[in-house]
């Protein structure tokens, strides 16, 4: 079984299996993960998120910031009014 076949197949319980063994560096029964097995279930983790998923809902999502007016303003790459007067 390839490791896209993996995922496909995954169930949300085996999903949740991973993230934990992965949040707290070893297994259901107590044995530490190896640097190799951290990476494959971090890796699995992600890619479910990614397939799976909405994006509020995934493995570090930051949601974005909301703009206020000041911010807005002090944005340089924020469109800015010009006003030109005429001096006659």
């Amino acid at each position: 079984m390839n490791f896209e076949t993996m995922i496909q197949t995954m169930t949300p319980d085996v999903y949740q299996s991973l993230k934990l063994a992965v949040e707290l560096g070893k297994w259901p029964n107590g044995q530490r993960l190896t640097d190799e097995q951290r990476q494959t279930c971090l890796r699995a983790v992600i890619a479910y998120d990614q397939t799976k998923l909405p994006e509020h809902e995934r493995t570090g999502y930051i949601p974005p910031k909301k703009k206020t007016a000041k911010a807005e303003a002090d944005d340089p790459s924020a469109p800015q009014i010009v006003t030109i007067l005429n001096d006659k």
